[in-house]
């Protein structure tokens, strides 16, 4: 069975529970957007899905098989993150060499072509690059690699405009030259947001929701107007949250819109940002899903 898998996977440290009872589902050739606060828990399972910490309890799957500390299964997955892999007094041309020892799938030819499109000079030693291009260093290395599953774990961070732009561009061009699994955790929402096909929303350790981007955003609308108006509207809804200003109220549902119902509401639909934003506070505040 192709996919990875997560079933019921927790991990604490000390009294924190940084991932409580996780579930879900990767599918091959998809793009997916693992989306979560700062501490949420995004990194824990990615770094539990690449056998770099292991779970107190629960288990992974990789293409049906265990993933923990089987070269087999792990041979499958990548994960780009900020952590640095490669000695700081090594160059950057002599990285993409060894690499393409390590993985027979990496293409040091690509690597070599996204480095001149990012404008990275790879004679220079990876410890004398800038943030923003170490990131871009690992992000080419990511990329080049034409193995099943490849995570990049908050991947945009230190670059400026133009080069994110390039990032996403790149990643498209990647999925159709050869689809295959992209998962991007980030709280950048709106950036990725036009990038993905499926998301997993991760709060305080705990897996809110998974759907696909286009389904969820079919679900969630706002409705604008009086205090008393919206009130009654939103009676034996699922209101996720509201926004007050003086008199004016907007709530922000999941469902269908009952258009009978609406009078002179406007109703408006709800972007991935504000739905996530929602999701995550009324978890904050312990309200049912």
């Amino acid at each position: 069975m192709s996919g990875i898998e997560v079933r019921d996977v927790v991990k604490t440290y000390k009294d924190v529970t940084a991932l409580d009872h996780v579930s879900f589902r990767l599918d091959d050739g998809k793009i997916y957007g693992l989306l979560g606060r700062n501490g949420a828990g995004k990194s824990t399972i990615i770094n539990i899905i690449n056998n770099r910490i292991f779970p107190d309890s629960g288990q992974v799957f990789i293409d049906g098989e265990e993933a923990m500390e089987q070269e087999s299964a792990q041979s499958k997955v990548f994960c780009m993150s900020e952590k640095d892999l490669y000695p700081k007094n090594m160059r950057v041309q002599k990285a993409f060499w060894l690499t393409r020892g390590f993985y027979p799938e990496f293409d040091e030819e690509r690597a070599r072509e996204y480095g001149e499109r990012f404008g990275l000079n790879t004679k220079k030693k990876i410890g004398e690059l800038s943030t923003g291009y170490r990131s871009i260093f690992k992000l080419i290395v990511a990329l080049s690699l034409d193995l099943p599953y490849i995570f990049f774990d908050e991947p945009v961070l230190g670059l400026d405009a133009n080069h994110r732009e390039l990032f996403y561009k790149l990643l498209l061009e990647e999925f159709s030259r050869k689809p295959r699994t992209f998962i991007i955790a980030t709280h950048l929402i709106e950036e990725v947001a036009g990038l993905m096909e499926d998301i997993i929303i991760i709060d305080k350790g705990q897996v809110l929701l998974q759907k696909p981007v286009e389904e969820l955003m079919n679900e969630g609308y706002s409705v604008s107007g009086t205090a008393a108006e919206v009130d009654a509207y939103c009676r034996g809804k699922r209101v996720i949250g509201v926004d007050e200003l003086g008199g004016l109220k907007v709530a922000y549902i999941m469902g269908e819109t009952e258009e009978e119902k609406l009078g002179r509401l406007a109703v408006s639909a709800m972007n991935l940002q504000k739905l996530f934003v929602k999701l995550t506070e009324q978890n904050e505040r312990g309200e049912g899903r």
